[in-house]
């Protein structure tokens, strides 16, 4: 059974994969391969980030006192 990866998990190896591109050390193939798990990264960051800021819009807008996050 295979553990889900968290945000954090996700962002640290994020990081990683960057300061390993911008040393420019590593050969193309690997370099695109790297470049395509990044960007798989980005995508699921931000796919939590929706899923964490909707969560709180609702938790905020069922109180009825406070109006909804906004993000720009």
């Amino acid at each position: 059974m295979e553990k889900e990866i968290t945000f954090e998990d996700s962002l640290l190896k994020l990081e990683n994969i960057i300061r390993e591109l911008e040393k420019g050390e590593v050969p193309l193939d690997d370099m695109v391969k790297k470049y395509t798990e990044a960007m798989e990264l980005v995508k699921f960051c931000n796919q939590k980030l929706a899923s964490a800021t909707e969560t709180v819009n609702k938790i905020l807008t069922e109180d009825g006192s406070l109006t909804d996050f906004k993000t720009e």
